[in-house]
């Protein structure tokens, strides 16, 4: 993991160099132009992803029902559940390859972030240096909230009780371990719930047509 949080170590100095050329060297934008490039870059394995969790989530009543009807009979349980995904026309596995790819960058840019050793100012807007956690608390409501907003969009109106539950608790997770996190991570995951949520705005207006 190293060698990848070395890598996005050394794409942050260098789109900050690129910032400090036009005259506006600035860690914090070096990282919101990293993290637009990467969600760019992974729109495939996101889009791909994200109709493979939806389709499965608006599955979960009908998986249910099946479940209780055959639940003293495993060998047609699964021949039954085998026969949804066919009706239904989903691999339940599809969603699970991207997520694989994904995990290691996720996590590389996680770390490569959260130890980035920052040369010279690293103020950003309100923040005097993004290598501390932000003092007025405005990135982690932001995380909290974009967090809800992009859960929201990918959750059917079917979605079970226990779904909906992580609605609401993981937004206010992550919003209270951003309140410790250095706030050029959460500034990153700022921005990645804004480009996740454009993504699946557009992904919904196509499926709308």
């Amino acid at each position: 993991m190293d060698f990848l949080s070395n890598i996005v170590q050394q794409v942050i100095t260098v789109l900050y160099n690129m910032t400090a050329t036009v005259g506006l060297p600035n860690y914090g934008l070096a990282i919101i132009i990293m993290t637009i490039i990467v969600k760019i870059l992974l729109y495939p394995l996101t889009k791909k992803q994200i109709e493979s969790t939806k389709a499965m989530m608006a599955m979960q009543p009908k998986m249910k029902a099946i479940q209780e009807k055959y639940k003293n009979d495993k060998q047609r349980l699964n021949m039954e559940l085998a026969n949804l995904y066919k009706q239904e026309n989903v691999n339940p596995l599809a969603g699970c390859l991207p997520l694989l790819v994904q995990m290691p960058i996720m996590i590389g840019i996680f770390y490569g972030i959260r130890d980035f050793h920052y040369v010279g100012p690293a103020n950003f807007l309100w923040i005097q240096s993004i290598s501390n956690p932000d003092p007025m608390y405005i990135l982690p409501v932001l995380s909290a909230l974009t967090t809800f907003v992009q859960s929201k969009q990918t959750m059917p109106d079917t979605s079970s009780a226990q779904n909906k539950m992580m609605l609401y608790f993981m937004p206010l997770f992550i919003g209270y371990i951003s309140f410790s996190f250095p706030a050029g991570l959460v500034l990153y995951w700022v921005v990645m719930n804004l480009m996740q949520i454009g993504q699946q705005a557009l992904m919904n207006k196509a499926t709308v047509k």
